[in-house]
């Protein structure tokens, strides 16, 4: 293991001012120990107002594998990852939690298990240390609606401690709360998963930055990444599907609306069936247009900015 990857350990950072220190020690130490010496450590800090960047900058400066970077405000766990993606120079980055949550030991087994050929490997806290009602019982229904959504099986999408090929994520691009997200986006461009156990401790200090309020945000996002997985390239079967459906409803009720006036004799004005049949397939129109508008606008994307609607793996 010892010289094969250059290893780019990725942390984002919001108001961990008691944890870093110490979580650079153990960092150091684990990596020492299982003889990883070819790395660097890059925290984001996303906006703290604690004192955690000035202990970043002293890291750095007494270190010269700890990079710095540091958010003008707070822009939310997925860019500072995004960010740590775009600087990080390692064939794998493996990121992870700043609480200590997350085991750096762990980060062996996360290294050995991409030298199978992995390209993605996710932790898996098996064992949580979180209280079970408001953060593991909703991140189990979590994962398996994420799971079921994007095809992609995993028992815990919400796990930070994972390593990736870097010339995988580098190419992505993030918002909103995707970084969660991220191995399925990894799927959509072909690439082989493993999941594996990790450990999981106790908050060693500070309070968590999570809520529930987040799952709102997961949800929504979780539409966004299905439709780049599945519709992206065929925005037509995804609206004009919709608007055939709807299209369909509308000429049922029109025609239910003739059997009710030249079988039963029910005049038109008074047969609300014909004002249903008369929105919903207008509506079903127009979906089918926006899914051609789509079409085009997808179009213009991959060649304004010469992009490939595909992605090659390698080439002989």
């Amino acid at each position: 293991m010892k010289n094969k990857y250059f290893i780019s350990i990725v942390v984002p950072v919001f108001n961990e001012e008691e944890n870093l220190e110490y979580l650079y020690d153990k960092l150091k130490d684990s990596l020492s120990k299982n003889e990883i010496d070819n790395y660097e450590i890059i925290f984001v800090d996303d906006g703290s107002d604690d004192g955690s960047w000035s202990i970043i900058k002293n890291l750095a400066e007494k270190d010269e594998r700890v990079k710095g970077i540091r958010f003008s405000r707070n822009f939310g766990q997925t860019l500072a990852i995004y960010a740590g993606f775009q600087e990080a120079k390692g064939d794998v980055i493996i990121t992870m939690d700043a609480d200590l949550q997350n085991d750096p030991d762990d980060i062996k087994n996360l290294i050995e298990e991409m030298e199978k050929g992995y390209d993605v490997v996710s932790g898996w806290r098996r064992d949580r240390k979180d209280p079970f009602f408001t953060k593991v019982l909703p991140s189990r229904i979590a994962n398996f609606i994420i799971s079921i959504v994007t095809g992609v099986k995993l028992k815990d999408y919400g796990c930070t401690l994972k390593a990736y090929k870097s010339e995988l994520v580098k190419n992505l691009r993030l918002y909103g709360e995707m970084h969660r997200f991220l191995p399925a986006l990894c799927a959509f461009e072909g690439a082989k998963i493993k999941e594996i156990p990790v450990k999981h401790n106790k908050r060693f200090k500070g309070r968590s930055k999570y809520g529930l309020k987040r799952v709102f945000k997961v949800v929504l996002d979780l539409f966004t990444v299905k439709f780049l997985g599945s519709y992206l390239l065929k925005p037509i079967y995804f609206f004009g599907g919709i608007g055939f459906i709807f299209s369909l409803i509308g000429v049922i009720f029109v025609l239910w609306t003739l059997y009710d006036k030249l079988v039963l004799k029910v005049w038109v004005h008074r047969n609300p069936k014909i004002w249903i049949g008369f929105m919903f397939f207008p509506m079903g129109i127009q979906f089918i247009l926006m899914g051609l508008l789509m079409e085009i606008l997808i179009r213009s994307y991959f060649e304004s900015q010469k992009k490939k609607p595909y992605s090659i793996k390698e080439k002989v």
